[in-house]
């Protein structure tokens, strides 16, 4: 039987983007070749497993191959700065000077990750010459370069390990997939439609923030540029939406055959808006009076809204746009992320129970989703039908797009487990999360952070991959 991953990709097909795309250059010393006719060979062969562990990675690779001296690095930081890559990794195969990568680092505009992997776990010293020591030298030059790229204002990041040493490679790993979350915010484009929920300053944004801080594009949309193509969507597409919908969703009885139909035809109407302006996020929010049109409109929002999360798209009521850039940060990083904020503390188990009432993430929920009726969202305008599961048990990691008094923004993260226990049944996500300390000392600690109201829950402890994602941003990381 297929699992519930590859059963959601065939009915929700995941959204396409950019590829991320890495470069990767080896290097070393090449005064060496000749005094040592066998190393070069050596370091090729290391330099030829290095490439194929890249390209088995979820990315587009540009390898410009081996150099040898300064100039064949001006010539490699050409090449690269060309391919526009979201990470450069420097392979360090033995010695070789700074003054061959400083310009990769300085003419790419691009962060850099100087990797040396010796062939093996340690040196055989009765049978090594000095050529073959040479092989085993690529971590020589690791504080020569560091010293260099901090005298030169570049920031330094660097693995040091063994050829085969999966540990190593689990750490390259946590970089790569940082640069799945750097190409993704620098090319994203995030829709965000209606207007602010009245009163939540926290959620206010300034839309130049995204594109100075990220390159991000912010796409100011109307409820009604989803109205107008609401009003396209035909009987036949929205009972195919209703038949994908009951494939995915347990149906409670409390859902209202006229409100399932409309968030399916609803919810038809999203897909169209996202693909003619090519949206990679979408935060919402519309009050709305007394029924009319632009209210149920708003009210309609999550079964597609939780649909296009599934497919990769993210969306967060309420206006969160940068609740949206946190879950399409953790969606990036292969970890889902679906729209959370606290609901209530219980001290007697020690844990913080936190969910929401608005888009969920189909991919983290612990059994087939459920869709309940709601004849009132708490807090907001309208009824209709609203998405609820428990989160799947195990390790999670919360992370927050937080802001400061100057502007400037932050990855915020937090590392709990889902346990099991009792839980509200309110058409809500919902989970009860152990971050083995008391409760309410984690909320003073969390809230004082500059987190916001809202953030992305995610599976698995994934805290050093957004660390790693904050370096390659160049903004500030926090962690409780």
């Amino acid at each position: 039987m297929p699992d519930k991953s590859t059963a959601l990709a065939r009915l929700l097909p995941p959204a396409r983007r950019r590829r991320t795309r890495v470069g990767l250059v080896a290097g070393g010393l090449g005064t060496y070749w000749p005094q040592f006719p066998g190393l070069l060979p050596q370091l090729k062969e290391s330099t030829r497993y290095v490439s194929r562990r890249f390209e088995e990675m979820d990315a587009d690779v540009t390898d410009v191959g081996f150099i040898s001296d300064e100039r064949e690095g001006a010539a490699a930081a050409e090449t690269l700065r060309r391919a526009d890559c979201d990470l450069i990794v420097m392979f360090l195969t033995t010695y070789l000077t700074s003054s061959m990568v400083l310009p990769i680092a300085q003419r790419s505009n691009t962060p850099v990750l100087v990797i040396d992997l010796q062939p093996t776990e340690k040196m055989s010293h009765a049978d090594f010459d000095t050529g073959a020591w040479l092989a085993y030298c690529g971590q020589c030059p690791v504080p020569e370069v560091g010293n260099v790229f901090r005298r030169a204002g570049i920031p330094f990041r660097s693995v040091s390990g063994h050829l085969r040493q999966e540990s190593a490679w689990e750490r390259i790993g946590r970089w790569i997939r940082a640069a799945h979350v750097r190409a993704a915010l620098r090319h994203a484009r995030h829709g965000l439609m209606g207007h602010l929920y009245p009163g939540m300053l926290d959620v206010s944004t300034d839309l130049t923030l995204l594109p100075a801080t990220f390159g991000s594009h912010v796409e100011v949309l109307e409820f009604d540029d989803l109205r107008h193509r609401m009003e396209k969507v035909t009987d036949d597409e929205t009972a195919e939406r209703v038949k994908v919908a009951r494939e995915i969703f347990t149906l409670d009885d409390t859902v209202v055959d006229e409100d399932f139909f409309w968030g399916a035809k609803v919810s038809v109407a999203l897909d169209r808006l996202v693909d003619d302006f090519a949206l990679d996020s979408l935060a919402y929010y519309h009050r709305g009076l007394d029924g009319e049109q632009h209210e149920r409109l708003g009210a309609g929002m999550i079964l597609g809204a939780s649909l296009l999360t599934a497919r990769g798209v993210p969306a967060a009521g309420e206006y969160e746009l940068r609740t949206s850039v946190a879950q399409l940060v953790t969606q990036a990083a292969g970890a889902g992320g679906s729209f959370t904020e606290i609901q209530a503390l219980n001290f007697e188990d020690g844990v913080v129970e936190m969910g929401h009432d608005g888009p969920a993430h189909l991919a983290v929920s612990a059994r087939d989703p459920l869709l309940r009726g709601l004849g009132v969202y708490h807090g907001k305008r309208g009824w209709g039908v609203s998405v609820e599961f428990d989160v799947r048990h195990g390790p999670v990691t919360l992370l927050g797009l937080g802001q400061d008094r100057d502007g400037t923004l932050s990855l915020v993260a937090s590392e709990g487990t889902v346990v099991p226990g009792p839980l509200l049944e309110i058409g809500n996500t919902t989970s009860r999360v152990d971050f083995g300390r008391d409760p309410g000392l984690w909320v003073d600690e969390w809230s004082a952070t500059g987190v916001g109201h809202h953030w992305s829950l995610s599976l698995g402890h994934g805290a050093g991959d957004y660390r790693a994602a904050a370096s390659l941003l160049d903004i500030d990381y926090r962690e409780v």
